[in-house]
């Protein structure tokens, strides 16, 4: 992957408000090339409304957003290029099969060789069997699984994930986590927002502690352990450990 931006996230001054109630604060946030950031935190932290903010789905009140470089309110196209996204709701088509939406995110992206882009992406995620049927008749962790797929399919640079293990089984989070490990090990970057620390940590080269709207706590994954990472939780968000 070409890296032509120093970092693959920074986020300056972010502030986000849902009247009366101010969500991100003034948050500053960096994510380098190869890493993978895991955000953890309350319910209500804000964690949703980043990812929202930095994959261009939300504008935010104030502050800057570059990814991969692109500013994400000048240039929301370039920046969009840069990314694949994984929110809490699938953004599948019902009426549609795997296989046809995965086509129609790929020509949104204007991806060569769709069909067999598909084919790859469905390989890696264990879709093969589900590609003909429609989303509708799915289950929970397949239809999560298809949504990866769409958000590796055009080849981002920069993967942004709310609780991507949400209703995934045990088969599938292995899936997500070799998926997860090749993109960095070829240069890409990941942010992601979990609930679960086991996951999180397992996952993650650093992480990070979202509490009311700032980035409370930030370290490297190899200085911390679970018991650690979950008194230092406790303390920055005011959550039960």
């Amino acid at each position: 992957m070409s890296q032509q931006a120093p970092v693959a996230i920074e986020a300056a001054a972010l502030a986000k408000a849902f009247h009366p109630r101010a969500v991100l604060r003034g948050m500053d946030l960096r994510v380098a090339w190869g890493d993978c950031l895991a955000l953890f935190g309350p319910n209500g932290a804000g964690k949703s409304t980043l990812i929202r903010v930095l994959a261009t789905l939300a504008r935010q009140d104030a502050g800057r957003v570059l990814v991969a470089g692109k500013d994400t309110l000048r240039s929301p196209a370039e920046a969009r290029r840069a990314l694949g996204v994984l929110t809490h709701q699938t953004m599948l088509y019902d009426h549609l099969t795997a296989a046809e939406n995965l086509r129609f995110h790929g020509r949104m992206f204007a991806v060569p060789r769709i069909e067999d882009r598909v084919r790859q992406v469905a390989a890696q995620l264990g879709l093969e069997q589900h590609l003909e049927r429609r989303v509708h008749t799915l289950s929970h962790g397949i239809q999560k699984r298809v949504s990866l797929a769409r958000a590796l399919l055009h080849r981002p640079r920069v993967l942004l994930l709310d609780e991507p293990e949400t209703g995934l089984d045990p088969d599938a989070l292995d899936i997500m986590a070799r998926v997860l490990e090749r993109h960095r090990s070829d240069g890409g970057a990941v942010l992601l927002t979990t609930h679960n620390v086991e996951e999180g940590l397992a996952l993650a080269t650093r992480v990070g502690i979202l509490a009311d709207g700032l980035l409370a706590y930030e370290a490297p994954r190899q200085q911390v352990t679970a018991q650690s990472f979950l008194a230092r939780y406790a303390q920055a968000a005011g959550a039960r450990a």
